[in-house]
């Protein structure tokens, strides 16, 4: 019994979901505190000011170096790993935030070109006002001040603007990654925030504003008085640069973008080894009082697992002691009798574990290739049975019949006789298992665990259950029907397997998620800019194609003639883009699966997208120019 002393800030990920702390000099477990079974432990410390992640990594090495020389046996080969807390709580999310980083930037270029675009044209359509200014007296320095004015102000409400709607969208973001990226509730909007946002507009403004002030203030003032209010043939070659640097970027996200969509279905449909469809995995936790002695624990065990079965619309259920699939993992050196003993521990081979009912299989679905697996006859009274799987066969048995063989345990007392074969589970990942130094596993039939771990078993056990519809719908009732068995016991933790899956996912759905918002920020962005340059040029053609058509081009010609420039800006920036691309996807490599950074489809794809996209924001304003009357036009001449 422990006396509540105070209460602490909830978090998931320092904390690891845990809802109560208690004192670890005060868990009696033996086998926590027996070296030889080495069930290991997380500690968290805090560094002395300037002392490195480094420094403390050497003074580790010399504290693991001391004990495996008082304990030659227990401790030899084993280590003390430091890591710093940052490292630790956004190791897997690194990568992609830098990627999203990149991604912010390019939309943000993106942006900035769009309104250096705009402040250039309406630079150019003012010639004449601002020839009139200079001829009036009005210093050339005075004209780009105010445009550069212009400039900060435009940045400035499209800044508040940005952040009245990130403050708007925060909360429902946020719900949408909190299982995707650690800490994710405690990002807000702050002061920094307010302050980088200040900053990067007043940056922006100036950076991409320069261009345009300085070119309307140094207009020519005789050849721009000459020029009528609508006849003004004035161009500006870097309006084209700027769409084929927006269609590039755009290019480069929505290249990435559909790159981590067929990642995402790539690993979708790989094989896990198991069925995931209405499984529901929860824990039991429950105090040792509940079951008391080995055998009433196997039997309370037993007992609960009946209670759970009757439930209505579940259809297989088992607990499950070493680690859930993608969830968690328990390791087990072992060596095969009739082979030379390892001298040493750490000389031994490996195996993921599974402490099971019978109904394991038919819960998982997981294939049994040969022989059979562990039954109700499989007890704390008969011979030690196992099930391997085809990865333990191929390391341990490559030229050897399984069936028969004989498994020393050296943490546990135990000698299994290996009974049948079944399938291979992804336990470390759909993407990561092939990778994984532990491969092999093993099934265990839970009532023939040593009596020695009842006890420990007593305490946290995790079970899965198959049910015959939606496993969450069946969730309240399971709840019951562990309080019927025990007020003492307390089901939690429970969620479905194929959230387990898509949490070991969550890395690169959260990237998808943010890639794919951002590229269609960035088509629409592109979008807006080739119809806006497109729509200027047009306008400023009109005496052209006045002519034109006055000397015998029909509005076909026309047509297809603006729509070709505008095609060919987009295929400048689709090749610039592509570029790019290829030099930027080396950083995403670690987050593709089954796809290759430079994967075709995708970039064909893009590409043709991007030329859609040009077609449909260009094809307005080609239309509007084959509509123009060769009288009203050259009536301007």
């Amino acid at each position: 019994m422990y006396t509540i002393i105070g209460v602490i800030p909830s978090d998931d990920v320092l904390w690891r979901r845990a809802s109560v702390v208690v004192p670890i000099g005060q868990w009696s477990e033996p086998l926590f505190w027996n070296r030889g079974v080495g069930m290991g432990m997380r500690v968290v410390g805090k560094l002395r000011s300037g002392t490195t992640t480094r420094q403390a990594q050497s003074e580790l090495d010399g504290i693991a170096a001391a004990l495996a020389h008082e304990y030659p046996v227990e401790n030899k080969d084993k280590g003390i790993y430091a890591v710093s807390m940052r490292e630790d709580l956004t190791g897997d999310v690194r990568t992609p935030l830098l990627v999203l980083l990149g991604a912010v930037g390019f939309v943000l270029l993106m942006a900035c070109a769009n309104v250096a675009n705009l402040l250039l044209a309406r630079a150019t359509s003012r010639r004449r006002e601002l020839a009139i200014r200079a001829a009036l007296g009005a210093a050339r320095g005075r004209v780009a001040r105010q445009l550069l004015t212009e400039s900060v102000l435009l940045a400035v409400f499209g800044a508040a603007a940005g952040l009245a709607l990130a403050a708007s969208l925060n909360g429902v973001l946020i719900a949408k990654i909190t299982s995707q990226l650690p800490r994710a509730g405690q990002i807000h909007l702050d002061s920094s925030v307010l302050g980088f946002t200040v900053l990067l507009t007043l940056a922006a403004s100036v950076l991409f504003g320069a261009a345009p002030a300085f070119r309307g203030a140094r207009a020519d003032v005789n050849d721009a008085l000459k020029e009528s209010v609508r006849g003004t043939t004035s161009r500006h070659r870097l309006l084209p640069a700027l769409v084929v640097v927006e269609v590039a970027l755009g290019l480069v996200l929505t290249a990435s973008a559909g790159l981590m969509i067929r990642t995402m279905s790539q690993l979708w449909s790989v094989n896990p080894g198991f069925d995931p469809q209405n499984v529901l995995t929860f824990g039991i936790a429950g105090s040792p009082a509940v079951h008391g002695t080995p055998t009433a624990v196997r039997n309370g065990f037993a007992q609960t697992m009946e209670e759970l079965r009757h439930v209505p619309g579940v259809k297989a259920v088992s607990v499950l002691f070493g680690g859930l699939p993608m969830d968690g993992d328990s390791e087990l050196p072992y060596w095969v009798e009739g082979r030379p003993k390892p001298a040493e521990q750490s000389q031994m081979d490996l195996a993921l574990f599974y402490a099971v009912d019978p109904a394991y299989l038919d819960v998982m679905r997981i294939p049994l290739l040969r022989g059979r697996f562990i039954t109700q006859h499989d007890n704390e009274k008969t011979p030690c049975a196992a099930a391997v799987d085809e990865e333990f066969v191929h390391r341990a048995f490559a030229n050897e019949d399984p069936l028969g063989q004989h498994i020393n345990f050296e943490l546990l007392p135990m000698k299994c006789e290996i009974v049948g074969v079944v399938g291979h589970i992804k336990h470390w990942g759909l993407d990561a298992d092939a990778t994984a130094k532990v491969r092999s596993q093993l099934y265990l039939s839970a009532r023939q665990l040593p009596d020695a771990v009842m006890d420990l078993a007593s305490t946290n056990s995790d079970w899965v259950v198959r049910t015959s519809a939606d496993p969450n719908a069946v969730a309240p009732a399971l709840k019951q029907a562990v309080g019927r068995v025990s007020g003492n016991m307390v089901m939690f933790g429970e969620q479905s397997m194929r959230d387990v899956i898509s949490n070991s996912l969550s890395a690169r759905r959260f990237t998808r998620l943010l890639l794919g918002s951002f590229a269609i920020l960035a088509l629409a962005l592109a979008a807006v800019g080739i119809y806006g340059v497109v729509s200027y040029t047009t306008t400023q053609a009109t005496q052209e194609i006045g002519v034109r058509m006055a000397l015998g081009a029909d509005r076909g010609m026309v047509l297809r003639s603006v729509l070709e420039g505008a095609m060919m800006m987009a295929l400048a920036g689709i090749i610039a883009g592509a570029i790019s691309a290829l030099a930027a996807m080396r950083v995403m490599k670690d987050l593709l699966f089954g796809v290759s950074a430079t994967d075709p489809l995708t970039f064909g794809a893009v590409a043709l997208l991007l030329a859609i996209v040009t077609l449909v924001a260009s094809y307005i304003p080609a239309l509007r120019a084959t509509k123009v009357d060769p009288i009203v036009a050259l009536r301007y001449e």
